[in-house]
């Protein structure tokens, strides 16, 4: 039977609240993490979806940014790429299978969990931790990947910290193809798009999509004014990571993602393979930082907060 999501919200507020780890229930498909005593997200990654996710993606006074569709519907909101929910990794290409676009499971790979996640709460910040199997549609179990989410506020910012860990443990390596299709996203709402006057910028002082998509940065921000406020959402790329400075998929309709994968992609065929191959028995980590931020927020700021992140 079903779990009731108010039901299930409000006993995992009380047990994260004591401070103890929580074991969540599988059948409920969601995890809240809840901060200063309100949900600041879920984290979604039951069986009904193929890759799990962490939505809605909320300021610090509660206002969500990120696209309803699919799982609310919005008048007027657009609905194409019923993948792009909140914050998700994905890649197009691994082993020739398509881990980031979902038309139906007889042609998507999908990302199947290997039990309950383990939500903990330390110091008022939660975190959830999630193992999954990286399976293609004829159920071949094709390696592994852990996901870690945590979520902090500080002041106006709400800071999200997201580790993707993928384990080629089934004997054979893992092959991430070139291609512009992937990498650790999020999906905001219609303000933040370009042709609506959205600002997107990157480290590098570049502004608009027709500047940023394709370009190694260190961070790239979306941000709009909201009923007045200035509003926005910044991903940082960890200096540990694969090919820092990672380049973006960063796309004017309010879609951006960290992609070190996509070398001639980005480059339409003029550069290198970016073809990366993960041996059996190895590992790949990947750090990422999300800021949400109301208020004014400049580049030189986000570049500070980058690099007090950065050094750790």
């Amino acid at each position: 039977m079903p779990i009731d999501r108010r039901t299930f919200l409000l006993s995992s507020s009380s047990l994260l609240s004591s401070g103890s780890a929580l074991l969540a229930a599988e059948p409920a498909g969601l995890v809240p993490l809840v901060v200063n005593g309100k949900e600041a997200a879920s984290f979604y990654c039951g069986p009904e979806w193929d890759k799990p996710f962490l939505y809605p993606i909320r300021t610090v006074s509660g206002k969500a940014i990120s696209r309803g569709y699919p799982l609310e519907k919005i008048a007027g909101e657009p609905t194409d790429h019923a993948w792009h929910r909140g914050l998700w990794y994905g890649h197009g290409i691994v082993n020739g299978q398509d881990f980031w676009r979902e038309q139906g499971r007889e042609k998507t790979a999908r990302l199947v969990g290997k039990g309950a996640p383990v939500v903990r709460k330390r110091g008022g910040r939660p975190s959830v931790t999630a193992e999954f199997s990286m399976v293609t549609p004829a159920g071949k179990s094709l390696g592994s990947m852990r996901q870690e989410w945590g979520i902090a506020d500080r002041g106006s910012l709400r800071l999200i910290d997201a580790t993707i860990t993928m384990d080629a443990d089934q004997g054979e390596p893992l092959v991430f193809g070139d291609t512009d299709d992937g990498g650790f996203a999020f999906r905001l709402n219609d303000a933040f798009r370009q042709d609506r006057g959205a600002k997107l910028r990157n480290s590098s002082g570049l502004e608009t999509t027709e500047q940023i998509w394709g370009k190694p940065a260190h961070w790239v921000d979306y941000s709009a004014v909201i009923d007045g406020v200035p509003t926005g959402v910044a991903i940082f790329d960890h200096p540990g990571n694969l090919r820092y400075p990672t380049a973006w998929h960063a796309r004017g309709y309010s879609l951006c993602a960290a992609n070190p994968f996509a070398t001639r992609s980005f480059s339409k065929g003029k550069g290198p393979d970016g073809s990366f191959t993960l041996a059996a028995g190895k590992q790949l980590r990947l750090r990422y930082r999300v800021v949400v931020h109301e208020g004014p927020l400049e580049p030189a700021a986000i570049e500070k907060l980058h690099g007090e992140w950065a050094s750790r």
